[in-house]
């Protein structure tokens, strides 16, 4: 029997099935069904590469399918697997023709429309370009494609909180997380290739997802999150760090929480700055599941969102026992998430975005 070639093999060897990441996985935690685990659908992946599995297996299709992508398993993993970069693999394989599902390829036809997404952020008042990426600048500033449509105070926020720091490059588009996720990471490479030529230097982003995409291809040296970022530059340039004031609801010091992003907690490797620049301008309150997946996943809530929802609701009910008055996040697929889930529960929790809990108490 010949092999596929559809898995780097070294990365499909790496795993010794030991089982650490059974309890790290939220599918495996709702399922406790083997294959929904990490061990598990590598061994189908492995049964897929050597043709022990027919290739329009039902298994196949449901499991990179149920898989959140969260790579929550990589941080337990004590073999290194690059569980995330098989799945890209997988899906990729996976997600062709009439496998495809519909939203997936919708979604991914849409990111690819650079004049739609442009005119999205100057129709929804997003940041505005300032010309071509200078050379003076500190860093460039990331508008992102969904984010200028749905949440476009976001690059305002920032811009309040760097004045000086950083530009917002013409030209911008889609920097291909989307389609790396949902089965054409060919084409998103290419996407995150074509905006680092329109940002050479230093890339500001305010999306977990989308800076762990754009490090993956153009490098770690060349991405920096919003948290890191602010702190290293306040660091270095202690004249321009802004008179930061404590936030306050009815006289008592606001009370507010961190919901994680997975790609940024465990592929840029970023959790402690987000937690410290909370802690300056609010009372920090650590939520026991603030480092697992909330279930947006990207476009998982789109794909699944029943089983997305399974996943949220652990989430609702830690906050709503928490007394919390801001819950903040650092990507944009969670704050949509988050928003939602709690505004079905008519809770009066708001969900803010890194940026704009800093920028509110300039």
């Amino acid at each position: 029997m010949t092999d596929r070639d559809i898995f780097d093999k070294d990365l499909l060897a790496a795993c010794i099935s030991c089982g650490f990441c059974l309890p790290a996985c939220p599918t495996y935690a709702m399922t406790q069904d083997e294959r929904s685990s990490p061990r598990g659908r590598i061994t189908l992946m492995r049964a897929l590469e050597t043709g022990r599995l027919d290739e329009d297996d039902p298994t196949l299709q449901e499991q990179s399918s149920f898989c959140l992508g969260c790579r929550a398993c990589e941080t337990v993993c004590p073999a290194g697997v690059q569980y995330g970069a098989l799945l890209e693999q997988w899906r990729d394989h996976q997600w062709r023709g009439r496998h495809v599902p519909p939203a997936a390829l919708a979604l991914r036809t849409g990111m690819r429309a650079k004049p739609l997404i442009e005119a999205a952020g100057r129709i929804r008042g997003a940041a505005k370009p300032t010309g071509p990426a200078r050379p003076d600048v500190e860093a460039h500033l990331m508008l992102g494609c969904a984010e200028r449509a749905m949440f476009p105070q976001l690059s305002k926020a920032v811009l309040r909180l760097l004045p000086d720091a950083v530009d917002v490059p013409s030209g911008q588009g889609c920097c291909g997380a989307l389609h790396a996720h949902n089965g054409d990471s060919r084409t998103a490479h290419r996407m995150a290739e074509e905006l680092g030529e329109v940002m050479p230097g230093v890339i500001l982003t305010t999306a977990g997802g989308c800076g762990a995409h754009v490090a993956q291809v153009l490098g770690r040296e060349r991405v920096r999150e919003l948290s890191e970022f602010l702190l290293q530059y306040w660091g270095e340039h202690p004249d321009r760090l802004p008179d930061l004031r404590r936030l306050t609801v009815d006289g008592r010091p606001v009370r507010a929480a961190l919901q994680d992003s997975c790609h940024l907690r465990n592929g840029l490797h970023v959790t402690a700055e987000p937690r410290e620049l909370i802690a300056r301008v609010a009372d920090y309150v650590e939520l026991p599941s603030a480092g697992t997946c909330c279930g947006a996943a990207g476009t998982y809530s789109i794909l699944r969102p029943e089983d997305s929802q399974r996943v949220l609701d652990i989430h609702l009910d830690e906050i709503e026992a928490a007394d919390l008055d801001y819950l903040i996040v650092v990507n944009m697929p969670c704050q949509r998430q988050m928003i939602n889930g709690l505004k079905r529960r008519g809770s009066k929790v708001r969900v803010l975005h890194l940026a704009e809990l800093l920028a509110s108490a300039l």
